[in-house]
C-alpha cells in the first residue's frame, strides 16, 4: 500500500468516525440524564434519511438540510413526550422496553410507508463535489465531516460547561430528585437533551448517507448498534469518549475493509466491544458509579 492510498483510507475512516461519533453523542446525552439507552436512535437517524429525500423532491438542498433538521428534532422531542414521559416513574426496564418498541415502530412505519425497498438519497452537489489536497482527492463531505464534528463537540462542551441551561444538565445528570428539589425545570432539559440528540443524529444522517446513497428502513439499524457501541467504548456519558469511540471505529472498518477483510468489517464493533467489557467495563472515560442507599 502506497503512502498516498494509507491517508486516503486514514481520511475515509476518519470521516466515517465522525459520523459515527455525531450519532454516539445522542446515546451517550441520553444516558447521561436519564440512565436510559434510547434504542430508537438509530432509527430516528433513518427518519432523517427519508425526511431529505422527500424534501429534496420539492426544495433546494440549502432549504431542504434546514428543515430536514427542524422535522428531526421535532419527532425526537415527539418521542421523548409520548413514550418516555409517561414512564419517567417506571422501572428502568419498563422504559427500556418502551425504547425498543418504538425503534420496531419506526422501522415499520417507514416500511409501510416508503415500502421496503432501498431508496436513493438525494445527490448534494455542493457536499459530493470532489476537491484534490495534495495526494488526497475525496468529496467535500469526507474532509468536512470530521471538522464538523469537532465543532460540534467544542461548541456541545461549551454548552454544557459554560452555559445556564449546561449547569442545570449537568445537574440532573449527577442527582434527579435533588436537581428538581432545587427548581430544576426536569421535562424541559430532558427536552432540551432529546433534542440535541435528533439534531446530531440528523446531520450525522446527512453526512452518512450522502457517500452511501442508499435509504431503507432498517438502514438506522446496524449504524445505530455500532454508534452505540462506540458510546460504550469511550465510557457512555462521556461526550469525548463518545467521540473517540466514534474515530476508533471508522477507523477500524475502514482498514478491515482497505486490506480486504471486509467480510469482519462489521464483526470488528463487537469484538471491540466485547474486549472493553472485558479490560474496562466502565468504558474508556467512564466513571464508576455507586447506589446511594
Amino acid at each position: 500500500m502506497s503512502l498516498s492510498t494509507f491517508f486516503q483510507q486514514c481520511l475515509t475512516g476518519i470521516s466515517l468516525g465522525g459520523a459515527y461519533a455525531l450519532i454516539a453523542i445522542g446515546y451517550t446525552l441520553v444516558y447521561g440524564i436519564l440512565r436510559l439507552i434510547n434504542f430508537a436512535h438509530g432509527d430516528i437517524f433513518m427518519m432523517a434519511g427519508y425526511f431529505m429525500i422527500f424534501a429534496m423532491a420539492s426544495f433546494p438542498w440549502f432549504i431542504s438540510i434546514p428543515l430536514v433538521l427542524f422535522i428531526t428534532v421535532v419527532l425526537g422531542v415527539s418521542i421523548e413526550r409520548i413514550a418516555y414521559r409517561p414512564l419517567r416513574s417506571a422501572p428502568r426496564m419498563s422504559v427500556m422496553i418502551s425504547a425498543i418498541g418504538v425503534s420496531y415502530l419506526l422501522q415499520n412505519l417507514a416500511t409501510y410507508l416508503f415500502t421496503a425497498l432501498p431508496k436513493g438519497y438525494p445527490e448534494l452537489p455542493v457536499l459530493k463535489k470532489i476537491y484534490q489536497i495534495g495526494g488526497l482527492s475525496a468529496s467535500f463531505v469526507t474532509f468536512l465531516t470530521p471538522v464538523l464534528t469537532l465543532i460540534i463537540v467544542y461548541a456541545l462542551m461549551v454548552l454544557i460547561n459554560k452555559t445556564k441551561i449546561g449547569m442545570a444538565m449537568r445537574a440532573v445528570s449527577k442527582d434527579y430528585d435533588t436537581a428538581s428539589l432545587m427548581g430544576i425545570k426536569i421535562n424541559r432539559i430532558i427536552t432540551f437533551t432529546f433534542a440535541i440528540g435528533s439534531l446530531l443524529a440528523a446531520v450525522g444522517s446527512v453526512l452518512y448517507f450522502t457517500d452511501r446513497m442508499t435509504v431503507f428502513p432498517f438502514s438506522g439499524s446496524l449504524p445505530g448498534l455500532k454508534c452505540f457501541v462506540a458510546a460504550v467504548f469511550g465510557g457512555i456519558g462521556s461526550i469525548p469518549g463518545a467521540v473517540i469511540g466514534g474515530f476508533i471505529l471508522g477507523l477500524g472498518e475502514t482498514a478491515l475493509v482497505a486490506t480486504g477483510y471486509s467480510t469482519f468489517s462489521d464483526a470488528f464493533t463487537f469484538v471491540l466491544l466485547i474486549a472493553i467489557l472485558l479490560i474496562k467495563p466502565t468504558g474508556l472515560f467512564g466513571e464508576k458509579t455507586t447506589d446511594k442507599v
